[in-house]
């Protein structure tokens, strides 16, 4: 039972570190140049799982955070700083490539598996004080 909690508690963390994530997309929705300067948008990242350790290789681990390859978004805003200044896209400013719906739909389904991974743990420390209180 308590490998049990060792994989409940792999995927809470798991999805802490999925929020967190998705928080920095949020956060750099309209973020068009990076912090040295560089007129280049913020790249949404994506979380990725792999297998834990937890429980004899049960449970779940970051396995990286990866940026999403997709390209910037273009909009047409000619009094931007960051604005394109020749060629055929002259006047557009190229946003991160972030959806804010798609990123509020990731952090509701990542808030759905903390507290389904939450309640089992409580179901699981519920079984185990059970067990204790049949052993006295």
């Amino acid at each position: 039972m308590i490998g049990s909690l060792d994989v409940s508690q792999s995927a809470l963390v798991a999805q802490r570190v999925r929020m967190d994530v998705i928080a920095g997309n949020i956060a750099n929705a309209f973020t068009t140049a990076q912090a040295d300067g560089r007129i280049e948008p913020y790249r949404r990242r994506v979380v990725t799982f792999g297998e834990g350790t937890a429980g004899g290789g049960a449970g779940v681990h970051v396995a990286e955070v990866l940026e999403d390859p997709s390209e910037a978004r273009l909009q047409f805003d000619p009094g931007h700083p960051h604005a394109i200044v020749d060629g055929p896209l002259r006047g557009y400013v190229r946003y991160p490539n972030v959806s804010i719906t798609m990123e509020y739909i990731d952090a509701l389904a990542a808030s759905r598996a903390y507290e389904a991974n939450l309640a089992m743990m409580n179901v699981t420390r519920g079984m185990i004080e059970q067990a204790i209180q049949l052993m006295a």
